[in-house]
């Protein structure tokens, strides 16, 4: 029952597979629909433009505040009113009157007023502008370094659908000599030859063999989501790869870690930007210089200007006590660079640790590699020789079964293998990466 259980869904899984659209993909295709469709450069873009935003904020260190206001006003305020009419240019000597001034009549007053602002000396704003840039420098090298780990992570992706294609291409021949080898069995269990126990037996194998070509195919699927994903493209399709999977040669002898590596240097630039805001804590301990004007137009009719006055000055301000609240962002600011200090050092010194480690992985790729071809050539000449001897009725069933699963599990092996030695190479490439 379980047997009849499991070549149904076999059957069920090749005939979804057989419903969906095959398209032939290759590496350069992906890389291509990445960059321009893949949702984390888009994210990774969107940060650098809002960073960018905050750095366009600080020009207000050098550029000027400028208002425009229009007020209208009806008062009988004794100061209101004598002001009002001050600013208009209306006073007359009736209006100096105790009485009037006491207890003057409803005035009103339309004021249009234009004031600047304009910085002169502000030197935490200067530094407070440096770090802004420094930050929109590193995320503008993050989104360098996220589009450098999308090339890598495509060709890990696209290596993993080369490897399940590899897979089932192995289970699919295994398939076909299972088959056989049943037929075969069938055919000597008939003649007297075998018993109904080794016919039992490469009857499990094929079954085996059935189940492990559609987890392979599941594996093929499965790449292609991831594929799909990386695209950023909904359509629900099945990839095939254009390029086999084959052993692959990067120039990554004697790389090392640099310190132009886009993440590296992007940490470099955010410790300068806490740098510069220690700095900008510390200068804002002294005073800051700003000139003011204003220009005011003044009438007692709505949208007149009968009467006009400007305003100039500068002032030198300098907060000496915030209750220790400059102390405490002083103390902090610096606590943060040396933070990001020792962050900056932790990182580098961790990804020398991860280089060391994927060299040793290489040169164990490269032997297993070596070793891994060897076995497969090695294990199909033992199915050979077993296959011959069993139809000669000198080898057991048993036998030859374990043979046959032997050379697929090298076959597999040694794909897998080539998919480590390539891909090892991939990711020391990428962290070598300047």
């Amino acid at each position: 029952m379980k047997n009849k259980i499991s070549i149904l869904f076999f059957f069920v899984g090749i005939l979804f597979l057989q419903a969906q659209e095959i398209k032939p993909i290759s590496k350069a295709e992906i890389l291509t629909k990445v960059a321009g469709s893949n949702s984390a450069i888009k994210i990774s873009q969107e940060e650098f433009n809002a960073s960018k935003a905050d750095y366009r904020q600080t020009n207000a260190v050098f550029l000027p505040n400028i208002a425009v206001s229009y007020t209208g006003i009806s008062t009988t305020n004794p100061l209101m009113s004598f002001g009002s009419k001050l600013n208009q240019e209306i006073l007359t000597q009736n209006d100096f009157n105790p009485a009037l001034l006491n207890d003057p009549t409803k005035t009103q007053n339309f004021a249009t007023k234009i004031e600047i602002q304009q910085p002169l000396i502000n030197l935490d704003g200067f530094y407070q502008r440096k770090a802004a840039k420094s930050k929109t420098e590193a995320m503008s090298l993050k989104t360098e370094r996220t589009q450098d780990y999308l090339v890598f992570e495509v060709g890990k992706a696209y290596m993993q659908l080369q490897l399940a294609y590899k897979a089932v291409f192995v289970l699919e021949k295994a398939l076909e000599a299972a088959n056989s080898n049943n037929k075969m069995a069938t055919n000597s269990f008939k003649q007297g030859i075998l018993q109904r126990a080794d016919v039992l037996n490469v009857e499990i194998r094929v079954i085996e063999v059935k189940n492990q070509l559609q987890t392979a195919k599941s594996n093929v699927k499965n790449s292609s989501n991831y594929l799909s994903f990386l695209m950023n493209d909904e359509s629900d399709v099945v990839y095939q790869p254009t390029e086999s999977l084959t052993v692959s040669n990067f120039n990554v002898i004697n790389k090392t870690i640099s310190e132009n590596r886009a993440d590296i240097k992007a940490m470099q630039l955010a410790s300068k930007g806490y740098e510069a805001m220690n700095k900008a804590a510390r200068m804002a301990f002294l005073p800051r210089l700003n000139a003011f004007g204003s220009y005011e137009i003044y009438d007692n009719k709505i949208f007149k200007g009968s009467a006009t006055g400007y305003l100039i000055g500068a002032q030198l301000s300098w907060d000496l006590f915030q209750g220790s609240k400059r102390f405490g962002k002083a103390q902090k600011s610096k606590a943060e660079f040396e933070k990001s200090k020792l962050e900056y050092n932790q990182y580098v010194s961790k990804s020398n640790l991860e280089l060391n480690k994927v060299k040793r992985q290489l040169v164990a790729a490269k032997n297993s590699l070596e070793l891994t071809d060897l076995a497969v050539q090695q294990s199909e000449e033992s199915l050979r020789i077993r296959k011959n001897r069993f139809k000669e009725g000198l080898e057991k069933t048993s036998d030859l079964l374990m043979a046959e699963t032997q050379f697929a599990q090298k076959q597999l092996e040694y794909y897998q293998t080539i998919y480590q030695y390539n891909y090892t190479q991939t990711y020391l490439e990428f962290l070598t990466k300047e």
